[in-house]
């Protein structure tokens, strides 16, 4: 079944059980001229503030490209929780993802935005994205865990609620277990967020390694996978995934001397960098059809 076909099929499949779906007239993006990074940067697990365009190098295929422009927590940011309410989150495990996105609530600015999706053996929209951080919370609050785990389904609608409008996009993903219940396969949703400006963070709590969905999702995108917290520490997992969210860098560039469709494979380097240094950002991205 062809990938555009599939994504519809995951979008139908959307509930939103208190009357919040996508906006009138809303539309997402497939396909874009000038190209943005998101890149973190690091110096001894530590990140490096104060950069301007003059300190970066970016390679598309191989071909160095002249930065037009170097933001730094100017953007606001579209932010979606997309949280795992499978049974087997029942108890404690709810309280404390309850109070893991809570702390990430908190940590908001007025202009940033903010929404939920959830997934069990279905995928609900429970808010859209909102500078009014109280309903989320309200949502937050009446979710309750039952059924399956639809993870690849939840992913990718947080994924493209994310990228809906033209600001910062980051999405965390949160699941303790394996797929159960899903419609799209995971090629084809690794191939959407190839084309997709959102950041996924990864954060997996289950007792087995992350599945490889959630690493080649944070992979691909440029975030990070946090694996196997304790229950206790979920709370300063998203507090920190947020903190160093408005740490990264938004690299924007017109391609140029590249060919204009297919994928395309990104270097980011930090001119003069240490040995210490390292660089975090998607490892390409696909243009056209």
């Amino acid at each position: 079944m062809r990938l555009g076909v599939l994504l519809a099929l995951c979008l139908v499949a959307w509930t939103a059980p208190h009357g919040v779906g996508p906006r009138a007239g809303q539309t997402f993006r497939s396909g874009i001229e000038a190209v943005r990074v998101d890149v973190l940067v690091l110096d001894g697990g530590q990140p490096v503030t104060g950069l301007t365009a003059r300190d970066f190098e970016v390679r598309d295929n191989g071909v160095l490209q002249q930065i037009d422009r170097v933001s730094f927590e100017q953007i606001p940011l579209n932010v979606v929780l997309a949280l795992d309410m499978s049974g087997s989150l029942e108890g404690e495990g709810l309280e404390q993802l309850r109070g893991a996105a809570g702390a990430l609530l908190d940590g908001l600015h007025p202009d940033d935005q903010v929404a939920l999706v959830t997934f069990s053996h279905m995928v609900a929209q429970q808010s859209g994205l909102t500078r009014r951080a109280e309903l989320v919370r309200a949502a937050i609050g009446r979710m309750k865990a039952e059924g399956g785990t639809a993870l690849v389904d939840g992913a990718f609608a947080g994924m493209m609620l994310a990228q809906s409008d033209a600001d910062r996009a980051l999405e965390v993903v949160f699941s303790d277990g394996v797929d159960t219940a899903s419609w799209l396969m995971p090629d084809a949703v690794i191939d959407a967020a190839k084309r997709s400006d959102a950041v996924v963070y990864t954060v997996y709590a289950g007792k087995a390694p992350a599945p490889p969905f959630l690493r080649d999702l944070a992979a691909f995108t440029g975030g990070r996978v946090f694996e196997n917290p304790r229950e206790s520490s979920l709370r300063p997992t998203f507090t920190r995934i947020l903190a160093e969210f408005r740490q990264r860098y938004l690299l924007t560039y017109s391609p140029r001397d590249v060919a204009p469709g297919g994928w395309h494979r990104l270097r980011v380097n930090v001119r003069n960098r240490r040995a210490t240094v390292t660089v975090r950002a998607r490892p390409g991205y696909m243009r056209g059809s």
